[in-house]
């Protein structure tokens, strides 16, 4: 299905996968660390975004796997708008956002591209 033999292979996995690592390590310090619903809600949302890519490889046509990627978008999204909620608590630094923020950003186009191709792509 649509070249990747596996979800790793993805190279919009792969960019979800370091922005999860990265929001792991910013909710682990300070006050973020002990606001525990917007910590494990930012983090549930960061998985959410690479789960949503694996599973969709998983599935059996290019149409399943479109659904799951655009599932991944809502879910970078969400990651942004709690961003924006720690930013303004000052949990996160101005620069710790822009960078996330930007790499949900790409993500977010990514999933778009992938899933817009995996829908023109003809299923055999």
């Amino acid at each position: 299905m649509a070249g990747f033999e596996r979800f790793e292979d993805i190279k919009a996995w792969q960019k979800a996968y370091d922005v999860t690592m990265q929001i792991y390590r910013c909710t682990s310090n300070g006050h973020f660390s002990r606001d525990f619903g917007l910590r494990d809600q930012i983090r549930r949302a960061s998985v959410s975004i690479m789960a949503n890519i694996a599973e969709g490889h998983g599935r059996r046509t290019n149409s399943e796997f479109a659904n799951f990627l655009n599932l991944a978008r809502g879910s970078a999204t969400e990651v942004q708008s709690h961003l924006h909620v720690a930013a303004g608590l000052r949990y996160v630094s101005n620069d710790e956002f822009k960078v996330l923020y930007d790499s949900l950003t790409e993500i977010s186009k990514m999933t778009l591209a992938l899933a817009k191709y995996l829908r023109e792509e003809r299923t055999p």
